[in-house]
């Protein structure tokens, strides 16, 4: 398994359970790893032969600035889902990061994996 990584992806939106914070938007921070094979994409040196992590990254920019959930752990589901179904990944982890969300604490977040390690 290899793994294609994308680190301190920084996107702004609604998020959590408070009146101000649905009224104004945070900086959410994600870490990805993705796994894939790598081998043919080596072999070959073309961009369709591998995961295109611009794509993922673009992806994700758009659906987090959309979104409102209120719960980090919603959103953490929701990007693996579209990692996973969109992408063809066979598994991710996520670490979703919410600056601020503790006081006297430098992040908060959330770290999930879905999928299978192959």
């Amino acid at each position: 398994m290899d793994i294609i990584y994308l680190r301190e992806l920084k996107i702004d939106t609604i998020i959590g359970v408070f009146d101000w914070e649905r009224q104004t938007k945070q900086t959410v921070i994600l870490d990805l790893e993705m796994a894939t094979d790598i081998r043919k994409a080596a072999a070959t040196d073309k961009l369709e032969d591998t995961l295109n992590y611009k794509a993922v990254a673009k992806r994700l920019i758009d659906f987090v600035n959309h979104s409102d959930f209120q719960l980090v752990e919603t959103l953490a589901e929701r990007i693996t889902e579209i990692v996973l179904t969109e992408f063809s990944v066979p598994w991710v982890r996520l670490q979703l990061n919410k600056q601020g969300a503790v006081r006297g604490s430098r992040d908060v977040g959330i770290v999930i994996e879905r999928g299978e390690k192959t």
